[in-house]
């Protein structure tokens, strides 16, 4: 359907212009019930988005700052892979105390999501030391020689707790900052992994002594480039990963 499912969020719903980003899903400003909101369009199953929005409704409902799911006029969240999302104020972090207000605002996530289930479909770090797929992960399309020093990475996360993970936090263009607070944007990299993985922020803003930034730094390297297998970014990524 595409775009066409627009239509199901009541007869005035409008598409306004692109929003820049959007790697995976094509993300478009749209006009809702008069108002201006977020709607984004990619090949999600329908499971999958149901995971995602009923993680942003609890979120929500524990007070976080999240772009909380508009439903259509006969209160689905989604159809056909589009969801409209309320539009979310602010800026990029450009502080150093921006940046700590978004580890702090992380690691709320990660208390609240203790013992949440896995997004469907998904696999953690640590899972992918046994499984060679999981979403958009294919490890046998990587070099046998990157996918050891994947593993010996994520190998050094075993044993640790586990939640939500938002996925990708260190890109300014995923966090709202307001002098009210912290809102973290696009989650459709979001899933259940070792919660150090979203603290590897610029300029250590979270904090990590330096042997746990070290794991988490090499771990999130080696899942951007698994993730991200075969661009030139992902190139880059595996780089950093040391060799065994």
């Amino acid at each position: 359907m595409g775009w066409e499912a627009l239509g199901q969020w009541g007869k005035d719903a409008v598409r306004k212009e692109r929003l820049t980003g959007g790697v995976a899903n094509d993300v478009w400003s749209v006009r809702v019930h008069g108002q201006i909101a977020v709607g984004r369009l990619g090949r999600r199953t329908d499971a999958d988005l149901a995971w995602e929005t009923e993680l942003i409704q609890y979120l929500d409902s524990e007070g976080m700052r999240v772009p909380v799911p508009i439903p259509t006029t006969d209160g689905r969240l989604f159809v056909d892979g589009l969801v409209v999302m309320k539009y979310m104020e602010g800026g990029p972090p450009e502080t150093q105390s921006d940046w700590r207000r978004v580890a702090d605002t992380l690691r709320e996530l990660h208390r609240l999501t203790q013992g949440w289930p896995q997004r469907p479909g998904w696999r953690s770090s640590t899972d992918l030391l046994h499984a060679e797929t999981g979403t958009r992960i294919n490890l046998a399309a990587m070099p046998p020689e990157g996918v050891i020093r994947c593993r010996a990475a994520w190998a050094r996360l075993i044993g640790r707790q586990t939640c939500v993970v938002h996925g990708n936090p260190n890109s300014p263009g995923n966090v709202r900052v307001t002098a009210d607070g912290v809102a973290l944007i696009d989650w459709d990299e979001s899933h259940v992994d070792v919660p150090d993985l979203d603290l590897v922020l610029p300029g250590n803003a979270a904090g990590l002594d330096d042997g746990t930034h070290d794991i988490a730094a090499q771990a999130s390297a080696a899942w951007e480039a698994a993730v991200c297998w075969q661009d030139d970014y992902a190139v880059k990524r595996l780089a950093e990963v040391r060799a065994v």
